[in-house]
C-alpha cells in the first residue's frame, strides 16, 4: 500500500476516481486541451501540409525554429507574474483575465496562418506559425501558474493526469482531426489550399472551449493572496521583483544548473523523433487519411490510457523513480519507427509504433509535469518559475531537434530512430546524479 499524498493512510480505486470529478481538476483538463490544441498547428499538421505542397526535408527540420516562443517565453512571463490586463483583470482576476487575453489572440493567429500557402511563400507561413507559438506560449504560462496554484496537494497527481491527457487530446484534434477535415472539404469540392484553409478556421473556432472554461473557473486562491501583496507595489517594481525573485530564487538552490540541464534533455528522445514522425508516415507511401486514423484511433485510446497510467505512477511512486520509469519507456519506445522502417508499407505495425509512442510519451509527460510543477511553490514566482522550467524543455523539441531533418536524411530511418533512442542517455545520467545527491529530497512528499 502507497501513502496519500494528502497524508491519509491510504487510498482505494473509488477514491482516486472520485478526485479527477473534482470541479477544480476538471477545469485543469479543458484548459489542458485549450492549450494542446495549437501545438500541432504549427507543428505535425503543418509539416504534412508542408510536405504535401513539396517543401524539402531541410526547411520542414529547419520549421522547428519557429517553435522559438516556447523556448524564450519565460522573458515575458515576469509581466504575467506582475501586471493585470486593463479591464480584462478587472473583471474576471488576475490570471483569468490573461488566459482570456493570450485565447482571443490565439484565434487570430489561426486564422491568419490558415491562410497562408506553403507552396507559394514558406517565409509567411513561417511568421504565421511563429504568432500561433507566441499566442500558444503564452496560454501555457498562465494555464500552467493557474493549475499550480489552483489545485490543492491531494489534486496535484489527478490534476497532471487529466492536464496531460487532455493536452494530448487536443494535439491529437489538431493532427487527425485537421487533416480529417481538410480530406473531407477537399471531398466536397475545395481546392487543396482552400481545404486547408478551412481546416485552420474550425481549428480556430475549438480555441473557443478554453474561452468558455476560463468564463467558468474561478480565480485561485493563492493568485488572489499574490496580487494583495503585489498592489502595494508600482508597475515597474513588479515586474522588476517578479523576474529577479523568481530567478534568484531558484538558482540559489542545491545543484540548480543540473536540475536545468535535466529539464533540457528529459523530453529531448520524444522532441528528436516528432519533428520527422509524420514526414516518415508519409515517405513510407501512408497516405494522410490512414495516418490520421491511426491517431486518431487507437493513438487516442494509447494517450489517454498513458496520461492516467502515469497519474497513477505519479501518485503511487516516488518523483525520481517515477521519472526513471518514464524515461526509459519514451526512449525505447522510438525504436518500433526503427523497425516500421524496415517493415515499410504496414499498417499493422504503424498502428502498434504509434501506440507504444502515444502511451510513453503521455507517461512520460505527466511524471514530467509532476517534477516540474514540485519545483514551483511561490505564488508570486509561479508564471515565471515554470515558464522559465517549460521554455527549457522546449528548448530540446525547438533547437536540438532543428536538424533532425539533415540527420534523417544522412542516415535513413532506420538508424535515425534508433539514434533518437539513444539521445535519452544524458538525461538517463543527470537523472543518476541527481538521485544520488539528494535532489528529490523534499520536492515531493515520500510513497512509503
Amino acid at each position: 500500500m502507497t501513502a496519500d499524498p494528502s497524508g491519509t493512510a491510504g487510498w482505494s480505486f473509488s477514491d482516486t476516481l472520485a478526485v479527477y470529478l473534482k470541479r477544480r481538476v476538471l477545469i485543469v483538463l479543458f484548459l489542458g486541451f485549450s492549450s494542446g490544441l495549437p501545438l500541432a498547428l504549427s507543428g505535425t499538421t503543418l509539416l504534412v501540409w508542408m510536405r504535401e505542397a513539396g517543401v524539402n526535408l531541410g526547411t520542414i527540420g529547419l520549421f522547428a525554429l519557429v517553435g522559438t516562443p516556447y523556448t524564450v517565453k519565460f522573458l515575458w512571463a515576469p509581466l504575467i507574474d506582475a501586471l493585470d490586463v486593463p479591464l480584462l483583470s478587472q473583471r474576471f482576476g488576475r490570471r483569468r483575465g490573461w488566459l482570456l487575453l493570450s485565447q482571443f489572440l490565439l484565434i487570430a493567429a489561426v486564422v491568419f496562418l490558415g491562410c497562408c500557402d506553403p507552396a507559394v511563400s514558406p517565409p509567411i507561413v513561417a511568421l504565421g506559425a511563429l504568432l500561433v507559438a507566441t499566442a500558444s506560449a503564452t496560454q501555457d504560462i498562465i494555464v500552467d501558474a493557474f493549475r499550480v496554484e489552483s489545485l490543492d496537494e491531494s489534486e496535484q497527481a489527478a490534476g497532471m493526469a487529466s492536464y496531460v491527457a487532455a493536452y494530448r487530446v487536443g494535439m491529437l484534434v489538431s493532427t487527425a482531426g485537421a487533416l480529417f477535415l481538410v480530406s473531407g472539404f477537399q471531398g466536397f469540392g475545395l481546392d487543396h489550399h482552400a481545404a486547408w484553409r478551412a481546416g485552420y478556421a474550425v481549428m480556430a473556432v475549438l480555441v473557443l472551449i478554453g474561452v468558455a472554461t476560463t468564463l467558468f473557473a474561478t480565480e485561485p486562491e493563492k493568485s488572489a493572496i499574490a496580487e494583495a501583496v503585489l498592489e502595494r507595489e508600482s508597475a515597474l517594481r513588479r515586474v522588476t521583483d517578479a523576474a529577479v525573485g523568481a530567478f534568484s530564487e531558484f538558482l540559489s538552490r542545491d545543484l540548480a544548473f543540473v536540475a536545468l540541464a535535466f529539464v533540457v534533455l528529459f523530453k529531448f528522445t520524444d522532441a528528436l523523433s516528432g519533428a520527422m514522425t509524420a514526414p516518415f508516415v508519409i515517405d513510407l507511401g501512408f497516405s494522410r487519411n490512414e495516418y490520421a486514423a491511426i491517431i486518431k484511433g487507437v493513438g487516442l485510446a494509447a494517450t489517454l490510457i498513458g496520461g492516467f497510467a502515469g497519474g497513477f505512477v505519479a501518485r503511487a511512486y516516488s518523483l525520481s523513480l517515477s521519472l526513471w520509469i518514464g524515461g526509459v519507456l519514451q526512449a525505447v519506445a522510438n525504436l518500433a519507427f526503427s523497425w516500421q522502417a524496415v517493415v515499410g508499407l504496414n499498417a499493422t505495425w504503424l498502428t502498434v509504433a504509434i501506440v507504444a509512442e502515444n502511451f510513453t510519451s503521455a507517461v512520460g509527460t505527466v511524471i514530467f509535469v509532476a517534477y516540474l510543477s514540485a519545483l514551483c511553490r511561490n505564488p508570486l514566482h509561479t508564471a515565471t518559475q515554470y515558464a522559465l522550467l517549460t521554455a527549457l524543455a522546449a528548448f530540446g523539441r525547438t533547437y536540438l531537434s532543428s536538424g533532425a531533418g539533415f540527420i534523417a536524411a544522412a542516415t535513413g530511418w532506420v538508424w535515425f530512430f534508433a539514434i533518437c533512442a539513444v539521445a535519452s542517455v544524458p538525461a538517463l545520467i543527470l537523472l543518476a546524479f541527481l538521485q544520488h545527491r539528494g535532489h528529490f529530497a523534499g520536492l515531493a512528499p515520500e510513497k512509503k
